[in-house]
């Protein structure tokens, strides 16, 4: 653990160095701030004690975002030859594969906390439900951290920065959209199957104030896998 810590450490600090945590943190905030508050869904106009525009328009932020801060996460090390180099430092596949993803999420909890005013000013517009916030920030944070692991597998099945973007966009467009459209198009066990599939639905029933064991699963589920399947392709290194 001390190792992952670590490695999720350093990822952190290069983000803050490069400035991309302060073009991601400053892009997301103005988005989700801009379409929170003014266009076309200003709440004080509203008049309404609730976020759930802003988990709207964070789930989408982030549906971008996230590709971004992880598509140069082993696709980089890769391509300048520093990979091999790490690894021979008695880290295994998994230690780095967890730290860069450890590393990328403490990157998008700093993004959420840095929406708290946002609870605080709508706090004050009137009777704010409470349960209903803290399940949407759980639903953005699990939904991250399921685009997380897509988007460290995509970066590790290649050594091109924008390759692995537009893979995790596309595997991300699957669940964030096309799963959901294909369930209200077809009937049936294939359209439970669909709709299973389609992590909006999931993330919309949590932020709804509702925590099914279901969503849950889900969330772990493709976290896990993603996460797998980025320490597979790691390890046929071996047998190249």
């Amino acid at each position: 653990m001390k190792t992952i810590w670590i490695i999720a450490k350093r990822e952190l600090a290069t983000f803050f160095d490069s400035l991309i945590a302060y073009i991601i943190l400053g892009l997301f905030l103005g988005f989700s701030g801009f379409f929170t508050w003014l266009y076309g869904n200003d709440i004080f106009l509203v008049g309404q004690a609730t976020l759930r525009v802003f988990f709207n328009v964070a789930s989408w932020s982030l549906f971008f975002f996230i590709p971004a801060i992880t598509m140069k996460m082993l696709a980089e090390e890769r391509k300048t030859g520093t990979l091999e180099l790490l690894l021979t430092k008695s880290i295994t596949d998994r230690q780095l594969i967890l730290g860069k993803f450890l590393g990328s999420v403490l990157l998008v909890c700093i993004a959420l906390l840095a929406t708290l005013p946002y609870v605080i000013t709508v706090s004050n517009i009137g009777d704010l439900d409470n349960g209903g916030t803290i399940c949407g920030y759980l639903g953005l944070l699990l939904m991250s951290t399921a685009y997380t692991a897509i988007g460290i597998f995509a970066s590790s099945i290649t050594t091109n920065q924008i390759v692995a973007f537009m893979t995790a966009l596309l595997i991300g467009l699957f669940f964030h959209i096309i799963f959901g459209v294909l369930a209200q198009n077809f009937t049936g066990s294939l359209g439970q199957l669909f709709q299973s599939l389609s992590l909006q639905s999931h993330f919309e029933s949590i932020s709804r104030g509702v925590i099914d064991s279901k969503d849950l699963v889900y969330f772990l589920s493709i976290t896990v896998l993603g996460l797998y399947l980025g320490e597979w392709s790691l390890s046929k290194r071996h047998f190249a």
